[in-house]
Formats: C-alpha cells, structure tokens, sequence
C-alpha cells in the first residue's frame, strides 16, 4: 500500500534587522527621495512668474534649504551605517558587503543565474543579505561616499558652516564645479536605477520565498527553516555573537 508523507517544514522566528538598521534604511529611503526631487529642480529650475516682488518669492531657495537639510540627515546617516557595520549583530556586519573569500564569490555567482539569468537550479536562502546584494549595498556606500563629496565640495563655496568648507578641495580634484555637478549628476541617476532593482528583488524574494522579505524591513523578523539556520550559524561573520544585540524570544519563536 503506497504511503504518502507531509512534508512539515518546521520555522524559525530570527530577528535579522535590528532597530538601528530599520531606522537607517527607512531615514535613508526618505532622504534620497528628497534629495533626487529636489535635485532635479536646482538643475532645471522652475521659471515662476508672478506679480510680486522678487523677495516675496523664494521657491526655489525653500528647495535648496530642503536639498541641503535631506544631504545632512543622509551623511550623518552614511556615518551612522559605517559605525553600525562594526558595533552591530552579523547581519549587519561590513563582512557581509565585503568579498573576501571564494565561498562570498561562489554565492554571488549563485545567485546572479537565480535572480537574473532565471535560471532554474537549487533553491538559494539566505536569512540576512546575499552575497550579491551584500556586493551591491558595498557599491551603494561608494556612491554614497561620491554624492557627500561632491555635494559638499559644490556647496563649500557658498556655506558659512565649517563642516562644508572641509569640503573645498573637492572640486578642484576634478577640475572644477562643472565636472563636480555633473559627476554629482550621474551618480543620483545610479541611484534611481538601484532604487528600481532594489524594489523589484525585495518583491521577487519576498513572492518566491515566502520567508517576510518585506515585512522584516518594518519589525525586523524573518522565518527560515531550522535546517538553514542552524547550517548558517556556524558559516558566517560572528557566529559565536549570533545572539549579540538580539531581544529575548518569545517561546512562539518556532513554529
């Protein structure tokens, strides 16, 4: 008599995003919104007619203040994400972003064919970043590292403020405030397309995987299979400080 089995998969609850990380995704998500809308506008400014007098309109420099108010928030934030890469659990850690070692390598091969090539094979889990989007955050921070640079070194001239004056040899590195602008420019549009990817993949993964890609963004957990965990733990940056940072859990934790 044929016997068929169910297959249970048993869970379990991982707090992944510490509250830190939550904040700075979500501070960073609103900044680069800001910046890039308001960006847009001092490169093509809006030509506004109107009766009144000249001092009695200042749109334009209400958008420059909220431009230069969304650039602190998102470098002090960039410092913030530095600091949180060495204090932080080892989702969070910088040797997630890093490739340091071939078995990083291998994954990010891995999953290039699954995510991109759509290329059917082994299923690949991961409970913090993969190794490609680890790879790509990494590329994120040099952007990020470009826009602060150049953003300060085009405002060092006209700022009253120490801090954007650190900033006034910027320019001159690259020849001039043409370049800057321009190289500060192109790399906002590298962010518009990150923004796309990033968005689309969270909600691939999220689809496919039904492990609450989206969802840990906003309490921080994810539910992965006990066999996975227990084979991560012992592969990854910090083992040994896997419970560091983690809140006590529930006894609902595992289902």
């Amino acid at each position: 008599m044929k016997t068929n089995f169910l297959h249970v998969h048993r869970l379990r609850r991982v707090y992944v995003w510490e509250l830190p990380v939550r904040y700075y995704h979500w501070l960073n998500a609103m900044a680069i919104i800001a910046l890039i809308i308001t960006g847009f506008l001092i490169a093509s400014p809006l030509a506004l007619q109107s009766n009144q007098e000249a001092t009695n309109r200042f749109v334009m420099g209400w958008v420059r203040v909220i431009h230069f108010i969304a650039a602190y928030i998102f470098f002090f934030n960039f410092l913030f994400r530095i600091y949180w890469g060495f204090v932080g659990n080892k989702y969070a850690n910088w040797k997630q972003f890093i490739p340091t070692s071939k078995k990083f390598i291998k994954e990010m091969w891995t999953v290039f064919k699954i995510d991109i090539l759509m290329l059917r094979g082994k299923e690949h889990i991961s409970i913090g970043h993969n190794a490609m989007a680890g790879f790509i955050y990494f590329l994120t921070f040099w952007a990020f590292l470009i826009q602060c640079l150049t953003g300060f070194g085009l405002y060092a001239s006209t700022a009253t403020w120490w801090l954007p004056k650190m900033f006034s040899w910027v320019p001159a590195v690259f020849g001039g405030d043409i370049l800057t602008r321009q190289v500060h420019h192109w790399t906002m549009w590298f962010f518009i397309l990150f923004a796309v990817v990033h968005v689309y993949l969270v909600f691939y993964h999220d689809y496919v995987e039904g492990r609450g890609e989206m969802s840990s963004m906003g309490g921080g957990w994810k539910f992965i299979e006990e066999d996975v965990f227990h084979d991560e733990e012992f592969h990854t940056p910090n083992k040994h400080d896997s419970n560091k940072h983690k809140p006590k859990k529930p006894s609902s934790d595992e289902a």
